[in-house]
């Protein structure tokens, strides 16, 4: 067995400050939260702010060292203790282990020869860490007065896991003992391990999430100090930045979406044993069985004895990999980078474009997506292009001309151009954008792999260089396809060439583009919801069962926590439902990418 645990608050001794007055303390709190809080900054400002947020916080930080609540051992000392607590809960665990896999960290073994689609792993409601049981537990008086925590489920989740932590009757201490006790999120980098990412298009949300989570800390610590309900948790008398930085990583790397008891909502959730499978290419092979109430996982492939098993994510950048989750995934499919484009309300032409798009359900400005992988942009872009780069006339046939309405649909489908002009300056457009977009950046691409052949490079350090260097590459990438196409489309335009003129006998290929062709209809659709294009909660029945796609709103420990998001992890729903090795009513489990950001 693993060793007991002993929790233990530092307070006095090796490394431990002297004693901070509670006064001295509540005045830096107020003024972290007053920077927090104010508005903010203006274009290019953002680095100086956060610099000033962190000297704060590192005062903090100094004065309470010594002070965060700790275990005794290490993580691994507790994989014992893990397995024992999860089988007495009835959870499986007779196929697997927790083995140290090097870089990748410590993950799932298999310990016998496991066939794809077996059901190899459930987990019982009764294990699992939920917004539920947090209201249930001694947090419940303050969950209920509390504005913050009602609105946003990974906050109440990060709260819930440091209270059950500082208790040592807590059920949940076996699984709480087995986390990491430090994270790789950028909550934990140095400063100059940040400046690494400057200039690229994760920068931003890095340091929204840092100054997201400090004004959460700055605004519980003060809650928990004076609040009457907050009295008796066994927070009050230890609650250091250090404490919430783990919890706020512990749940944004592991939160995830299940149905609540009755089936009618979703919820957050910690799933323990579950959320030790390491990521990897494939499908989401994760459901939650509301007969049995559990969450189940089954096989992505084939897994010999020995091996590790995987699980998929989900459909997530690197940006999303590395702020949310920690880590940078050298063979993402779904890697991208984000572009904001918009025709300006001063064109001339504004208003017939607006109208266009609208038509094709597409906003005159929004956030589309560059990807790794051909044709770098997705049909909604492609439609968005078109439009942008249409002439008056060319307006005119798509608002006004025969067959109108249909035409709207061809407008995303690379087999049916505008006119061979349209697809050179879209096309040009698109090249130029993306040469524009590369010299933004401090570094080039050989400099930042030369960068990544130094030896003595930190952890953190290598992935904020993968994370820029791998950025570039897409962008290169959509410079030279689009290069590529205005070199075809030219010729096309030198030859004479006919242009293709859709029918109605080619209703059935308006959807089916090369990228997505045997996607089913709804999921191409939901799968633009992260280009900037919002899809309201939907319900649909499939193999007549109720499934909901989208999945309620996310309340993120550190990003948009009231907005329903469905475009990731969709496929789970089809999946699960359509699966015969799955017993039961599902609902997609979700493995939401997050951290907690106050409204």
């Amino acid at each position: 067995m693993g060793k007991k645990s002993r929790v233990k608050t530092q307070k006095s001794g090796s490394g431990a400050s002297a004693v901070v007055s509670p006064k001295e303390m509540m005045n830096i709190i107020s003024e972290l939260l007053q920077k927090c809080s104010s508005a903010a900054p203006s274009a290019g400002k953002e680095w100086e702010e956060y610099i000033q947020i962190r000297g704060l916080v590192e005062k903090i930080r100094k004065k309470q060292k010594g002070l965060s609540v700790v275990f005794e051992g290490s993580r691994e000392d507790y994989f014992s203790d893990l397995m024992s607590w999860a089988q007495e809960n009835g959870a499986s665990c007779d196929g697997f282990t927790v083995t140290n896999f090097g870089m990748e960290g410590y993950g799932l073994r298999a310990t016998r020869d496991i066939k794809a689609e077996e059901l190899f792993l459930w987990i019982p409601r009764k294990m699992l860490m939920t917004v539920e049981s947090a209201q249930n537990s001694a947090m419940g008086p303050l969950h209920s007065q509390d504005r913050i925590l009602q609105a946003m489920g990974n906050v109440t989740l990060a709260l819930h896991l440091l209270c059950e932590r500082a208790n040592p009757a807590s059920s949940w201490l076996p699984y709480i003992r087995s986390l990491p006790q430090e994270y790789d999120t950028p909550l934990y980098y140095q400063q100059e391990e940040v400046q690494l990412l400057l200039g690229t298009q994760a920068v931003q949300d890095v340091l929204s999430q840092y100054k997201n989570t400090a004004r959460q800390y700055a605004y519980f610590y003060k809650l928990v100090q004076t609040h009457p309900a907050a009295s008796k948790l066994a927070l009050k008398d230890s609650f250091t930045f250090d404490d919430y930085r783990w919890a706020v990583s512990s749940v944004m790397t592991r939160q995830n979406q299940i149905p609540t008891e009755d089936g009618s909502r979703v919820t957050l959730a910690l799933i323990p044993l579950w959320d030790m499978c390491n990521h990897t290419n494939g499908l989401i092979t994760t459901g939650y069985n509301l007969e049995d109430d559990r969450c189940e996982c089954v096989a992505l492939q084939d897994y010999k004895e020995n091996e590790q098993i995987y699980i998929f994510y989900g459909t997530r950048s690197n940006a999303e990999f590395v702020i949310h989750n920690g880590f940078f995934f050298q063979d993402n499919a779904h890697d991208r980078v984000k572009i904001k484009l918009g025709v300006s309300k001063s064109e001339r032409l504004y208003a017939m474009k607006a109208e266009v798009l609208a038509r094709a359900g597409i906003p005159a400005s929004c956030v589309f997506a560059l990807h790794c992988n051909e044709p770098p942009i997705s049909a909604q872009l492609l439609a968005f292009l078109r439009v942008f780069c249409m002439t008056e006339e060319e307006l005119k046939d798509y608002l006004l001309g025969d067959r109108a309405i249909n035409k709207i649909f061809t407008l995303g489908n690379s087999e049916f151009p505008v006119s061979w002009d349209n697809e050179i300056k879209l096309w040009t457009f698109l090249e130029t954008r993306a040469a524009l977009l590369l010299k933004t950046y401090k570094t080039t691409s050989e400099e930042d792999r030369s960068m990544l052949e130094k030896p003595d490079l930190s952890v953190h350090s290598r992935v904020a260089i993968q994370l820029r260097l791998a950025e570039k590459q897409i962008l290169e990438k959509a410079s030279a396809s689009g290069r590529a196409k205005r070199l075809h489309f030219q010729k096309k335009l030198e030859e004479g060439a006919p242009l293709p003129h859709y029918e109605e006998s080619d209703i059935a290929l308006l959807e089916n583009t090369d990228a997505d062709a045997k996607l089913p209809i709804i999921l191409r659709k939901l799968e633009e919801v992260e280009e900037g294009q919002e899809i309201p909660v939907e319900e649909h029945l499939l193999n007549g069962e109720k499934v909901m796609y989208g999945m309620e709103a996310n309340g993120e420990p550190v990003q948009e926590e009231t907005k329903a998001k469905v475009s990731k992890d969709v496929h789970s729903a089809l999946d699960l439902t359509g699966s015969s090795t799955q017993k039961g009513q599902r609902e997609a489990a979700k493995r939401t990418e997050e951290n907690p950001k106050e409204e």
